[in-house]
């Protein structure tokens, strides 16, 4: 499969019903050749209207956190666990998230990263462990063939609650030095 063969299949998507109410299919953004995977749990309003995963107020403080800590836009691709909104930004229901799991599947492949970083319990359950606990494991690394995965706060609860942005900007941190290792090994 290919990236044209890909983005149709998830525009004509209707395994569920969030296929319903969106605006855009939300596929995602960035160098489709990047070494980091960003994955969320699912567009917002922002994003349906404009068809582009983290352009809100989340997706701005990302932005200067990545900007910040030396990450640049070609280092990364940013995707969600599902592809359309969730009516009123609730968190994707399991079904969802299982409709639209190998829609992501497909996105690791095509783009091969050498880091996933989860960002949020749902990201992090989804593709790190279903037992997954946020404030617990966050920041650590679990290696999975070859690749290295990390969960980190979602930068919508850290709007929400400023004391996760130490930890948040230390993970970010731990990032770019993980980028930094793997070119080093490479």
């Amino acid at each position: 499969m290919n990236w044209e063969e890909f983005e149709n299949e998830c525009i004509n998507c209707r395994k569920c019903p969030l296929c319903e109410g969106r605006t855009n299919v939300v596929i995602g953004r960035g160098s489709k050749n990047a070494d980091i995977m960003f994955v969320g749990e699912g567009p917002g309003e922002q994003e349906d209207l404009k068809g582009i995963p983290f352009v809100g107020p989340a997706g701005q403080l990302l932005n200067k956190m990545l900007i910040a800590a030396g990450i640049e836009e070609s280092d990364y691709y940013i995707a969600n666990v599902v592809k359309c909104r969730p009516p009123h930004n609730r968190d994707p229901l399991d079904e969802e998230q299982s409709a639209c799991i190998n829609y992501l599947r497909k996105q690791f492949l095509l783009i091969r990263p050498k880091i996933i970083i989860c960002l949020g319990r749902i990201a992090a359950k989804a593709i790190i462990n279903p037992e997954f606990k946020i404030t617990k494991e966050r920041g650590l690394w679990i290696e999975r063939k070859n690749t290295y995965i990390m969960a980190t706060f979602h930068p919508a609860a850290v709007l929400r609650d400023m004391s996760k942005k130490k930890p948040a900007w230390e993970d970010i941190k731990a990032i770019k030095n993980k980028l930094i290792e793997i070119r080093e090994v490479n």
